[in-house]
């Protein structure tokens, strides 16, 4: 295996509930969210080892997102942001993070039932 080949990781829907939000309603009230990724990174020795230690591993990924999810009181931007600088800077092999973050059903009403951000990292 050639360690220039990419593989990529699709993380979809993990749900958690968490506040955050510009609106002081947002904040005092929490949402339920979902975050999805797309995570590119090299195979490398990693594969050629099955060395899971070293790999991208999604539970990791998952934890990482929890933490970041429990402790940002930011607009879903800012979260997003949060998720793809914790995720690069825990593991030094990812070449790109792209991450949705969708709020369910935001608590101020109207005809909306589903408000999402993607940004994407790249190194």
């Amino acid at each position: 295996m050639s360690s220039n080949t990419l593989y990529t990781i699709n993380l979809e829907g993990m749900e958690f509930h968490a506040f955050h939000g510009c609106y002081d309603l947002e904040q005092l009230s929490g949402s339920h969210f979902e975050v999805s990724l797309s995570i590119k990174t090299p195979l490398g020795q990693v594969a050629e080892s099955d060395d899971v230690t070293k790999a991208v591993n999604y539970l990791t990924v998952y934890q990482i997102v929890r933490t970041v999810m429990a402790t940002t009181r930011r607009t879903i931007e800012c979260v997003a942001q949060s998720i793809n600088e914790a995720l690069m800077e825990h593991f030094e092999q990812i070449v790109s993070v792209e991450c949705t973050v969708v709020k369910i059903a935001p608590p101020l009403g109207g005809k909306v039932r589903r408000v999402s951000v993607t940004l994407c990292a790249t190194r």
